[in-house]
């Protein structure tokens, strides 16, 4: 409640002194705005999330914006008409970030995204405040084709611009707009949204216990906050036309993992997804941090076969398997041998010539 109290007073603060300055606030819950994403809406004023790549669309006029935020919501990629995409960052004492000035004074396109896992952060946005006359223009069309993304740390493109050399993961080198998620979805001119959190499995998470943990995507998918309790996702807010679910790596972490139980996991998870969504393709992917001819790579994709032969037998049969090329060190790594940025692009490049194919798009 402390934390609380004192965000919303950081929030009247900055309030009280750009209306001093006669700047024109529009706050979140106006219309004209367009979030994608497992954005909650308890309170419209001030809509909050905890995966990553949460996405705010609009179209302002004037020469200036500026997002109000809860102080430390951390990292968002800003991309404002056709220039190039940048990342501005929400510090512990910084509830008002910057996102452009002295524009040319005529209508912008500005998209905002959360480039970071939020769990620990619990981001907000409050609004924007632009010049004094200026306003927001008819709510931004979006691409119809879209996208969800359910995976773990690779989806979340944790660790892609670091170098490999990194001791100690750090906020900063994670971004999801550069991940392969986002770059097959803006290369299909679709949307898209993810359901994604680093270290977490099917039926166990990484290191977890070898028969299985309680904290794993399954619990969570049906919420709209990465808890296992509260707010309910509704899934008519976001029909995909394909699901793409990259899980199993953690599940297979070494020493001992069960297969049995890994499979059992992906037949439930894959119907449950299709109880959500029942026009949709699925695919189930595989890579990249399982070395080629493992025999972690050789279960995961037995199971996935074991899960859609399952899915097949109950009359399913639009549930796919993707195989990404293997990590080999020749792209480099992110933190953490983690997939870097080329093999994000990489990713990228493979997904979207089968989805290409797939979707017929």
């Amino acid at each position: 409640m402390k934390r609380i109290l004192i965000s919303l007073l950081v929030v009247f603060a900055c309030t009280l002194t750009l209306q001093a300055k006669e700047y024109n606030w529009i706050k979140a819950n106006d219309d004209r705005y367009v979030y994608v994403g497992r954005i909650s809406f308890a309170r419209p004023e001030a809509p909050t999330w905890d995966y990553p790549g949460a996405q705010i669309h609009c179209v302002f006029t004037g020469t200036s914006a500026r997002m109000l935020t809860k102080a430390n919501s951390g990292y968002f990629m800003i991309t404002l008409d056709n220039e190039e995409p940048f990342k501005v960052e929400s510090t512990p004492t910084d509830s008002l970030v910057l996102i452009a000035e002295n524009l040319t004074d005529k209508s912008h396109r500005l998209t905002i995204t959360y480039c970071m896992e939020g769990l620990l952060r619990h981001p907000v946005f409050y609004g924007l405040y632009l010049d004094p006359e200026a306003t927001l223009g008819q709510r931004p069309k979006l691409p119809t084709r879209k996208i969800e993304f359910i995976g773990n740390s690779i989806t979340c493109a944790y660790g892609i611009e670091g170098d490999g050399s990194e001791k100690k993961f750090s906020y900063s080198q994670q971004n999801i707009y550069y991940g392969y998620a986002a770059r097959t979805a803006r290369a299909l001119n679709a949307q898209y949204q993810l359901v994604s959190r680093s270290g977490i499995g099917v039926y166990r998470n990484s290191n977890g216990n070898i028969n299985g943990d309680n904290s794993v995507m399954p619990a969570y998918y049906p919420y709209t906050l990465f808890k296992r309790s509260g707010e309910r996702w509704d899934f008519n807010r976001y029909q995909p036309d394909v699901v793409c679910i990259n899980l199993g790596t953690n599940d297979t972490t070494l020493p001992k993992y069960r297969i049995d139980l890994l499979t059992k996991a992906f037949c439930k998870f894959l119907r449950d997804v299709r109880d959500h969504y029942p026009h949709a393709k699925i695919v189930l992917l595989t890579g990249t941090m399982l070395k080629a001819g493992s025999q972690r790579l050789a279960d995961l994709k037995q199971a996935e076969d074991d899960a859609m032969a399952d899915a097949k037998r109950r009359g399913d049969n639009e549930i796919y398997r993707f195989d990404f090329t293997p990590a080999d060190g020749s792209l480099g790594y992110g933190t953490h041998k983690h997939p870097s940025m080329r093999q994000h692009e990489q990713m990228a490049e493979e997904l979207t010539a089968f989805l290409q194919r797939l979707m017929n798009w």
